[in-house]
């Protein structure tokens, strides 16, 4: 009986594999920098050689549509929502009382992101938000994920610019996190005016109780007038404030998703050129990690705002 190596592999595999990891990482150490540092020029082809990272942040034109500048990040939009609804449709033309692993896996995700909306917002918010919260959750880790695939930032065209990146990770230009944003905001202002109504803009302009003391005042009641005047002044700063945060969302919902992505981009660039091949692995990994803890926070914090707008309505309803 052959002994056991790791992760259930043979003794004999498992010794080379470590063994081509070993050489991997050594011959990988001599193409980058930091071996031409300490080794000199080898006379390596021109094919072995690697070509130093130059990361640009304003996304590149790849090609107009009626005078539009058609983007690589724009094109990688596409490709993500291609992928997510043909997924979506080759799991659910077929379904299966006893699913297969493919279908097991996307009932999973979808039913814990509706377990998340249903315990965060109650079951009969949870039902209405549920599909915009999925929606942004499944686009902004599939923007991510599809972003470490071969292809992105590798091939490139020609145009008449000159030559540009076809593709691009979408979250890395700050246009697609703005975008997600502005959808979450308007989701949770147009949920909660729906659902409250006028009510809902007291929480900006509150106004009743500066009124109300002006009126006392010019009525003679001058001693309670000027300590209400006092109290709907704050109540007006108050409601300017709440305005503010409410716009002040989008400013940080974008630079987090721009930021976080950005930097992992680099970061994949810096190592893969320091060291190439097997050495930029481990953190593909980690992007993979990231990629999913800010498809959570993006939907999570819009989860929480639309279920904080409608919170006074329910609070009413008991």
């Amino acid at each position: 009986m052959a002994k056991k190596g790791c992760l259930g592999f043979s003794l004999p595999v498992t010794i080379g594999i470590v063994v081509l990891i070993i050489a991997l990482l050594t011959v990988g150490f001599i193409l980058g920098p930091l071996g031409q540092k300490f080794l000199g020029d080898i006379g390596l082809p021109e094919w072995m050689k690697v070509t130093t990272p130059h990361p640009e942040l304003p996304a590149e034109t790849v090609f107009h549509v009626l005078g539009i500048k058609v983007t690589n990040s724009m094109i990688a939009t596409w490709v993500t929502i291609v992928f997510l609804i043909g997924l979506s449709y080759v799991v659910t033309r077929r379904m299966k009382l006893i699913p297969g692993r493919l279908q097991a896996t996307f009932e999973f995700i979808v039913g814990w992101l509706y377990d998340l909306c249903c315990s965060v917002a109650g079951e009969q918010n949870g039902r209405r938000f549920f599909p915009i919260v999925a929606t942004i959750f499944l686009f902004v880790a599939l923007n991510a994920w599809l972003g470490l695939l071969p292809g992105y930032g590798s091939i490139t065209v020609h145009t008449a610019e000159g030559e540009v990146h076809l593709l691009r990770a979408a979250n890395t230009d700050i246009n697609t996190p703005l975008a997600i944003a502005l959808v979450s905001f308007i989701f949770v202002e147009a949920t909660a005016l729906r659902r409250l109504g006028a009510r809902y803009m007291k929480k900006f302009i509150n106004v009743t109780d500066f009124w109300r003391s002006l009126r006392q005042i010019f009525s003679g009641k001058v001693k309670s007038g000027l300590s209400g005047l006092f109290t709907g002044a704050i109540n007006i700063f108050i409601g300017f404030l709440e305005g503010v945060s409410e716009f002040i969302r989008i400013i940080s919902l974008t630079f987090r998703l721009f930021g976080n992505m950005t930097a992992g981009e680099i970061l994949l660039m810096v190592v893969a050129f320091l060291i190439p091949w097997v050495f930029a692995v481990p953190f593909y990994g980690l992007e993979l990690l990231i990629g999913f803890i800010q498809a959570l926070i993006f939907a999570g914090l819009t989860l929480i705002y639309v279920t904080v707008a409608v919170t006074p309505h329910e609070e009413e309803a008991h």
